[in-house]
C-alpha cells in the first residue's frame, strides 16, 4: 500500500503475505478472513462485489465468456491490435470477476496470459511488448496485469504442464521486478519524468504516462520496491500538465481538445498516489464531476475505463450515477457473442469494457479505495 509520511514523501506498506498470495481463492473465506482487516481498509461486501447490478453481471459473464473462447492456443489474444498490453487487459479482465485464479472456470486462460506476457518479455531490458511492438503503452497495461496476478496466482502452477523452455521461464515476481527497472530507467533518462511511446523517447505525454505510474503504483502496492523519485517524478509532470480549469493538457504547452479523459486519469493517479489534498486533485477531479453527463469523446473504452475509476476514486455517489447509466449503454452495444467493437479490435473492446465495470465487483487490488 502506498502512505504518505509526515514530510510527504512516499513510504511503501506492504500488504501482509497472508493478504497478497492467494487473494483469489475462496470468497467466503475471504469475507470471513477479512472481519480483522485492519482499520481503514475497505468493508469486506463492498470490497468483494455484493450488491453487484444483475445486468453488469450478465454483460461481464457474457463477455469473458467471448475473452475465454477467443484466447489463442499461445495465450494471446488476435483480431485488431494485439501484443502484451492487449493480453494484460484481457487477463485483468478475466480476474475482475472473483473467479479462483488457480482453480477457477478461467485458471487455464489466466495461467496462459501469463505466460505469454512473460515470454513476451526481453529478459535483458525488462520490456514488455511482443513481437513487433514497441510501444510503451504495451508495457503499462502488461506490468499492471503482472502485479495484480503477484500473489493472487500459485507460483508453483504457473509453469506446470507447459511446453516452454526452461530458460524462457521467469516467475510472475521476477518479471514485473523487471518490468518495473525497465520503467524506471526509460524515465530516468527522460528530461520530463514521464514516458511516451518509446522508452528511449525524450517527450512525454499523460495518457502514456499516466498507464506507466499506473503500472508503477500496482506493482508497489503489490509489495515491489518502487522508488519514490519514480513516483513523484511522474506527479509532478502531470502537476505541470493540470491547469487552472482541471482541464489536462496531452503535453507541456498543449491542449488537444477538451481532455476529459485525461482529466479522469490525473484524477486517479492523483487519488492512487495518495495526494487527494492537492490543489491539482482538487482540481482535475471537479472538472470531471463538472463534465460527468458528456458523451464519450473519440476513444470511449479507453474513456469509460478511466472514467469508471476516477469518478469511482473521487466521488461514489456521482460514480454510481455515471455507472448506471454506463450499464444501459453496454446492454445495447453487447453483440450477440458477448464481444464489444473498436478500432483497436474486439479483444481490446471487450476487456476494456468489462474493466469499466469492475468496480461493481472491487475484487483487484487497483479498485481500492
Amino acid at each position: 500500500m502506498i502512505a504518505n509520511d509526515s514530510r510527504g514523501t512516499f513510504v511503501e506498506r506492504r500488504r501482509p503475505k497472508s493478504v497478497r498470495f492467494r487473494i483469489g481463492a475462496s470468497l467466503g473465506v475471504l469475507v470471513a478472513f477479512l472481519l480483522w482487516f485492519p482499520v481503514g481498509a475497505q468493508i469486506p461486501t463492498l470490497r468483494y462485489g455484493e450488491g453487484v447490478p444483475a445486468e453488469a453481471r450478465l454483460i461481464s459473464k457474457r463477455a469473458l465468456e467471448y475473452l475465454s473462447a477467443s484466447q489463442g492456443d499461445n495465450g494471446a489474444w488476435q483480431g485488431g491490435q494485439s501484443g502484451a498490453g492487449i493480453t494484460g487487459i484481457c487477463l485483468m479482465a478475466l480476474m475482475s470477476g472473483g473467479e479462483d485464479p488457480d482453480f477457477g472456470i478461467y485458471s487455464e486462460h489466466i495461467r496462459r496470459a501469463l505466460q505469454r506476457i512473460i515470454i513476451d518479455q526481453n529478459s535483458a531490458t525488462g520490456m514488455i511488448s511482443g513481437p513487433g511492438h514497441g510501444s510503451m503503452y504495451h508495457h503499462g497495461f502488461a506490468m499492471l496485469a503482472l502485479s495484480e496476478a503477484y500473489g493472487m496466482v500459485d507460483e508453483q502452477r504457473l509453469w506446470q504442464e507447459s511446453q516452454i523452455p526452461l530458460e524462457r521461464r521467469r516467475t510472475i515476481g521476477q518479471a514485473l521486478e523487471l518490468a518495473v527497472r525497465c520503467t524506471v530507467t526509460a524515465q530516468k533518462n527522460n528530461p520530463w519524468k514521464g514516458w511516451r511511446y518509446s522508452a528511449s523517447s525524450t517527450d512525454a505525454d499523460t495518457t502514456v504516462t499516466g498507464t506507466m505510474l499506473m503500472g508503477l503504483l500496482g506493482a508497489r502496492n503489490a509489495g515491489l520496491s518502487v522508488p519514490n523519485e519514480a513516483v513523484t517524478g511522474a506527479l509532478g509532470f502531470f502537476r505541470l500538465n493540470t491547469m487552472s480549469d482541471g482541464n489536462v493538457s496531452y503535453q507541456p504547452a498543449s491542449s488537444h481538445g477538451s481532455g476529459l479523459t485525461r482529466s479522469a486519469i490525473a484524477t486517479l493517479v492523483y487519488a492512487i498516489a495518495k495526494q487527494k489534498d492537492t490543489e491539482e486533485y482538487q482540481l482535475a477531479s471537479a472538472s470531471i464531476k463538472s463534465r460527468v453527463d458528456q458523451p464519450d469523446q473519440g476513444h470511449k473504452h479507453y474513456y469509460r475505463y478511466y472514467m469508471a475509476q476516477a469518478l469511482f476514486q473521487s466521488d461514489p455517489a456521482t460514480w454510481q450515477t455515471w455507472n448506471r447509466r454506463l450499464i444501459e449503454q453496454l446492454l445495447s452495444e453487447q453483440r450477440e457473442d458477448g464481444s464489444f467493437t473498436s478500432g483497436h479490435g474486439q479483444p481490446y473492446a471487450t476487456g476494456m469494457t468489462v474493466l469499466a465495470l469492475a468496480l461493481n465487483y472491487r475484487l483487484l487490488p487497483v479498485y481500492e479505495r
